[in-house]
C-alpha cells in the first residue's frame, strides 16, 4: 500500500480532523466537508476477538455509524461476530484479514484497533496515512518510539487518533479530578496505581498445532479453556500477518490469543495491560504532563513454572523533577482481600493498630495522597475521600457507577469514550477528544519505561524532552525494536 496520500485524495476523504491543526479552523470547509449528525460514518473494527467485541458492541449500536468491515487475521472469529452485528444492527459487514485492503477503501472514514499491542502503532500509522480516523486501544504503543510516530502521523495527516483510556470519559473520574484540582485534598504529592488481579499458570507447550481434543490453560481470572489450535483451525489463521512487526518464529498456542500479553515480543505484562488505565488516572491526578526524571521497577514471576516472560508481581516507582512520586504495583497471584495499605494508621494505648476507616478496599484503582486528605478511585471511577489522623470519611462520588468493568471483553466496556470519538470525528475538533493520542502516549510511556527498568534490573534516569534515558545506550536501545521487512514503523511517517 502507499505510505502517503495525495492532496486530492485527502481533500476527498478528509471527513474531519481539520480544526485540531493550528493552520486550519473548524470552518475551513474548502478542505472538505465536516461530517454532520446525519452523515453515516463508515468504519472497520480491526481485531475482533477479546476487546474487539466491545468495539463491535458499541459502534454497531450507534445511529449513523455503519461497520463496513470486520478485520482479523484469524478468520475463525468471523461468524460469531457477524452474527452479533446482525443481531445488534440488522446487517452483516464484509470481512477481511489484511487491514491494508481496508485502508485502501475510500469509503472508510474511521477504524478502531483492538489488536495485540505490537500492532497498535503500525496499524494507526497506516490508517492515518490513508486519511482514516483511529480509535486505538491502550497501551497506545508497544514501545516509546512508536508512540511518538503515532502522534506525528495524526498531526501530519490531520486525523483524529483517540486512545482507549476509558477513565477520561467516565463522569465520576472527571468529578474526582475536579475535586483534586479544586484543592480539596491539599497539595497532591503522591499517587499510587493498583492492579491486584489474579492470573493463572499458562503452562508450557510445544510449537506447532495441537492435537484434536487437546486443551490448554489461559491466563484469565480463573483457569479456562478454549478451542484447540488444531491444524484445521490454523488453516484459517494468517500467522505471518499476526506476527507483523515482531520477530519471525514458529506458532505456539501460548504466544497467540490472549496469552501474547505475557511475552515481550507482543505484550507488556500486566503493567502494560490493565496497568495503563491506573497509570493514566495516577498521572492525571498528580497533574503531570511531563515525564519523570527517574524510574525504578522491580519484581519477579512467582509460584508457577510456565512460558510466561513478564512478571506477575511488579512494583514501579517514578520521581518527577519537583520530587512528587507516582507508584504502580501489580499482583498476579492474589487480589489483596485485605485491601490497600492506608496512608494513616492509629495506634491504641497498648500499641496495637486500630482500624479507623470505612473505606471499601480497592483491588484495581488509584490512591491519591494530598497534604490535607486522600482519595481512592476504583476502576469504574467511583471514589471516596478521607481526612485527618483518624481517616474521617469525606465526600464521595455518590451513586456507584458500574458501567465500566475492566474484565468485560464483550459488553459495553465504557461506552462514553466510543461516543466521544464519533462526536469528535463529526465536529472535526481534536480538542473534543477526551484522550487524544498525545495524552494517551504520555500515560503509555510510564509502563513502557518501567518495563525497561525491570528488564535491565536497575534504576534509570530520563531526559523528558528527548523521551530518552540519560547517557544510557543499553536502555535507549529498548525504546524501539528491530522491525521485520514490510512491517516497519517508519522514522518519517
Amino acid at each position: 500500500m502507499k505510505k502517503t496520500i495525495t492532496r486530492r485524495k485527502f481533500i476527498k476523504k478528509g471527513s474531519a480532523g481539520l480544526a485540531g491543526v493550528a493552520i486550519l479552523s473548524s470552518s475551513a470547509l474548502s478542505y472538505g466537508r465536516i461530517l454532520g449528525s446525519n452523515d453515516t460514518i463508515q468504519m472497520a473494527v480491526i481485531g475482533i476477538r477479546g476487546r474487539g467485541g466491545s468495539h463491535i458492541n458499541n459502534f454497531a449500536k450507534m445511529n449513523n455509524v455503519r461497520l463496513k468491515y470486520l478485520v482479523d487475521v484469524d478468520e475463525n472469529q468471523f461468524k460469531r461476530r457477524l452474527d452479533e452485528v446482525e443481531k445488534l444492527a440488522g446487517y452483516r459487514p464484509q470481512t477481511e484479514w489484511d487491514m491494508r485492503r481496508v485502508f485502501d477503501d475510500k469509503e472508510i472514514d474511521a477504524v478502531s484497533v483492538a489488536t495485540p499491542n505490537h500492532w497498535h502503532a503500525l496499524s494507526t500509522v497506516w490508517a492515518a496515512q490513508a486519511g482514516k480516523h483511529v480509535y486505538v486501544e491502550k497501551p497506545s504503543s508497544h514501545n516509546v518510539f512508536e508512540g511518538r510516530k503515532m502522534i506525528e502521523a495524526s498531526r501530519k495527516y490531520n486525523v483524529m487518533v483517540q486512545v482507549g483510556f476509558q477513565n477520561r470519559s467516565i463522569l465520576n473520574t472527571n468529578r474526582a479530578i475536579k475535586f483534586i484540582r479544586d484543592g480539596k485534598l491539599g497539595e497532591v504529592y503522591m499517587t499510587r496505581g493498583l492492579c491486584f488481579k489474579p492470573r493463572a499458570d499458562i503452562g508450557i507447550y510445544p510449537d506447532g498445532p495441537m492435537k484434536a481434543g487437546e486443551k490448554f490453560r489461559m491466563n484469565l481470572e480463573t483457569d479456562s479453556y478454549q478451542t484447540p489450535y488444531t491444524e484445521a483451525y490454523l488453516k484459517n489463521v494468517h500467522y505471518d500477518m499476526w506476527l507483523g512487526p515482531a520477530p519471525k518464529r514458529a506458532f505456539n498456542r501460548n504466544r497467540f490469543h490472549y496469552n501474547w500479553h505475557w511475552h515481550w515480543d507482543y505484550g507488556n505484562g500486566d503493567t502494560g495491560n490493565q496497568g495503563p488505565h491506573q497509570f493514566d488516572v495516577a498521572r492525571w491526578a498528580l497533574g503531570k504532563d511531563e515525564l519523570p526524571v527517574r524510574v525504578n521497577s522491580m519484581g519477579n514471576y512467582f509460584k508457577y513454572k510456565s512460558a510466561q516472560e513478564t512478571p506477575n508481581t511488579q512494583t514501579s516507582l517514578f520521581e518527577y523533577a519537583d520530587g512528587k512520586i507516582l507508584e504502580f504495583g501489580t499482583r498476579g497471584l492474589y487480589t489483596n482481600p485485605e485491601g490497600v495499605l492506608l496512608p494513616d494508621i492509629n495506634l491504641t494505648g497498648d500499641g496495637k493498630i486500630s482500624a479507623t476507616t470505612k473505606a471499601t478496599p480497592i483491588k484495581i484503582g488509584t490512591i491519591v495522597l494530598g497534604t490535607e486528605g486522600w482519595m481512592q478511585i476504583d476502576s469504574g471511577g467511583n471514589w471516596q475521600t478521607f481526612f485527618g489522623r483518624k481517616n474521617d470519611a469525606g465526600p464521595t462520588s455518590g451513586e456507584k457507577d458500574d458501567s465500566y468493568n475492566p474484565m468485560d471483553l464483550t459488553g459495553g466496556g465504557g461506552s462514553a469514550i466510543f461516543d466521544n470519538f464519533i462526536a469528535a470525528v463529526r465536529s472535526g475538533n481534536r480538542s473534543d477528544l477526551t484522550c487524544d493520542v498525545e495524552t494517551g502516549h504520555m500515560s503509555t510511556v510510564l509502563p513502557l519505561i518501567a518495563n525497561v527498568s525491570y528488564r535491565l534490573g536497575r534504576e534509570l534516569r530520563l531526559d523528558g524532552k528527548e523521551e530518552s534515558f540519560t547517557k544510557d545506550k543499553e536502555a535507549n536501545k529498548m525504546l524501539t525494536r528491530d522491525y521485520r521487512k514490510d512491517y516497519t514503523v517508519p522514522d518519517k511517517v
